[in-house]
């Protein structure tokens, strides 16, 4: 079974950075688009980036773009999310996850994904 182990969460201040990594442990990780998605506590799951899975072309949430970059090592099955200008309503628990089918185009849709870390909770203060 594959496993998204993600770490990187911390407490910053507002305008400060921080960068979020997720190992996986499948061997086809370098033929799934990867994302990013977070979560408040009762609320949905909301997109954030995502990243296809040569490498060559990513997608971002509007409220994100300019500030966050998402990228990948597939020789280390890695996925970073790099956090700039973070603001106070960019507190949630962020989870990366796989895209189901191999070879697939972009898309924001939590429901395309179908393997999902654990999450690793960033707290900006103001």
């Amino acid at each position: 079974q594959v496993q998204l182990v993600e770490s990187g969460g911390e407490l910053v201040q507002a305008g400060n950075s921080a960068r979020l990594t997720c190992v996986s442990s499948d061997d086809t990780f370098s033929i799934h688009n990867m994302g990013w998605f977070r979560q408040a506590p009762g609320k949905e799951r909301e997109f954030v980036a995502a990243i296809h899975w040569r490498g060559t072309n990513s997608y971002y949430a509007d409220y994100v773009k300019g500030r966050f970059t998402i990228s990948r090592d597939n020789a280390k099955n890695t996925v970073f999310l790099q956090m700039n200008s973070l603001k106070h309503e960019d507190t949630d628990v962020y989870h990366c996850a796989r895209r189901r089918d191999p070879y697939s185009s972009g898309s924001e849709d939590p429901n395309k994904f179908d393997t999902w870390g654990q999450g690793t909770q960033v707290t900006v203060s103001s």
